[in-house]
């Protein structure tokens, strides 16, 4: 690969709108006179999209194989083949249950049974491409077994069992919209669709039955009220969560469809159409109407399939283009100019380390049963339990899985991080116990060949000509001999921006 270009990052030529989506984004960068980024490069984009979709790294084959193709829709057809990895199914099921509040002990306490089958189902519903209207009835009318019918944990995971706790849980988690905001009457007539839910123990430990009481509707029952502000009667005959379900998942209730678009945009391009996702207000407007509205048809008609929402970002121009911004513009970023930097979250950031190595992780918890522990080749990235976790995941931002926030989880870079990546035994050791770095697999392999094989493997790409040459330098100039100069490379390498950040 001698002559690798200065600037691994970007493809040369200005993007061209390839879709609907593209066309809504650059019209909008056109008004405000701000230029697109270039198009990201074939080795950006393998590990982006990797990250993005499966929470996980290309392997150094998986890379090389990207590169060496030559068919042009290459990038369409790795989309293709990510949907169908296990490692998507984890992915997405982490962040489901960071938003569902999947997590065994205070104060959420779900209990470790119900911990695994909720998750178990919340996975099976990703991995299955379960319809998202269908996944979210499932939630809101379900009775039965927090054991045996893992949906009804949606309200045993709720801080509280006011209606009023639940109405504003429904509103944050489905609707994207904080209602402790809202005037009082409007979150009270929400909540009476959530008066009538009952709960019972069994003679099976920590067992519970959630249901709908019949016994808790009154004669005279309150006027329940949507949140459009539509109220109804509810008849004492049908269940009031099978009668808010029904509004929610309408395909015209643009409240519901909205919520979800906007979500699944800011996971996939770093930031909300409407930002915050889960502040969703009147005055807080979308940047782009156009494209909300866009997205919103899309997913109603391909009938709430979220992976035809996934491949209509994954496969625009928009979503490909480099994290380069070719303008200071202060409006660029909140316009979707560039691919925004951001830090690997806590998981994919500890696996993405193990890979690299070779090693492994230990998660246990000493309670509550009275032990629960993680096979070691388990993935970060599918742990189900929220309360499962450990110093790494804690100092680089894990969320707590309390509340159901986007915000739980903190992405932002701190010294302590910094001072771990660099100086702690726990990430020495693995780089030292990596197993292209031993002794024994550099017999016979040229120098070249294992630092290439090394930047393919942290960071999916080839070195640069100008990188080759500055390892040449230290390898001479430090004395050292064998694998030290490879250990020190490694070393250097995760802890780059390059590696931390997707880009």
């Amino acid at each position: 690969m001698a002559g690798v270009r200065t600037n691994p990052f970007e493809s040369p030529g200005e993007p061209a709108p390839g879709s609907p989506i593209d066309g809504l984004v650059f019209a909008k960068l056109r008004r405000l006179g701000i230029k697109p980024g270039h198009l990201c490069s074939d080795a950006v984009f393998v590990r982006r999209v990797h990250l993005d979709m499966i929470g996980t790294l290309p392997t150094a084959p998986e890379v090389v194989e990207f590169l060496q193709d030559r068919a042009s829709g290459k990038r369409a057809a790795l989309i293709h083949r990510l949907f169908s990895r296990d490692e998507f199914a984890d992915y997405w099921a982490m962040k489901w249950s960071d938003l569902l509040r999947v997590k065994a002990e205070f104060p959420i306490n779900l209990w470790p049974n119900a911990v695994q089958a909720y998750h178990h189902w919340i996975r099976s519903s990703v991995k299955e491409n379960k319809p998202y209207d269908q996944f979210v009835r499932a939630m809101l009318t379900a009775s039965g077994s927090n054991f045996r019918v893992p949906e009804v944990n949606f309200y045993r995971a709720v801080q509280g069992r006011d209606p009023k706790d639940i109405a504003r849980a429904v509103a944050l988690t489905f609707l994207g919209t904080r209602a402790e905001n809202w005037p009082a009457e409007r979150l009270a007539g929400m909540a009476v669709f959530f008066s009538q839910i009952g709960y019972k123990s069994t003679a099976e430990w920590k067992e519970e039955i959630v249901f709908w009481d019949r016994g808790k509707a009154s004669a005279d029952p309150p006027k329940a009220v949507f949140p459009d502000g539509t109220g109804i009667r509810l008849s004492p005959d049908r269940d009031p969560r099978a009668v808010f379900a029904d509004w929610l998942v309408d395909p015209k209730n643009s409240w519901f469809t909205r919520a979800i678009v906007n979500r699944v945009w800011s996971w996939l391009l770093g930031r909300g159409i409407i930002h915050e996702p889960d502040d969703i207000r009147p005055d807080n407007p979308p940047v782009n109407p156009e494209l909300l509205t866009l997205l919103e048809r899309e997913l109603v008609s391909a009938r709430h399939d979220l992976k035809h929402l996934y491949r209509l970002i994954l496969t625009s121009k928009t979503y490909q283009l480099s994290s380069i911004p070719r303008t200071d513009h202060q409006e660029g970023s909140a316009n979707f100019s560039h691919y925004p930097l951001r830090r690997l979250e806590a998981e994919v950031l500890i696996d993405a380390l193990c890979q690299i190595t070779g090693t492994t992780e230990k998660y246990s918890s000493p309670i509550p049963e009275p032990f629960t522990f993680i096979p070691e080749d388990q993935r970060s990235i599918a742990l189900a339990d929220g309360s499962i976790t450990s110093s790494f995941l804690e100092l680089f931002g894990r969320p707590p899985r309390d509340s159901g926030l986007e915000g739980e989880r903190n992405n932002r870079a701190t010294a302590a991080q910094r001072l771990h990546l660099l100086n702690s035994s726990h990430i020495q050791r693995k780089i030292e116990q990596a197993p292209l770095l031993r002794p024994g697999s550099l017999g016979g392999v040229r120098p070249r060949d294992m630092i290439e094989r090394i930047y393919l493997t942290v960071l999916s790409r080839y070195p640069t000509d100008e990188e080759l040459e500055t390892i040449r330098v230290h390898s001479q100039t430090g004395g050292a001999k064998g694998r030290e100069p490879l250990v020190d490379l490694t070393w250097a390498l995760v802890n780059s921006a390059e590696f931390l950040y997707r880009h």
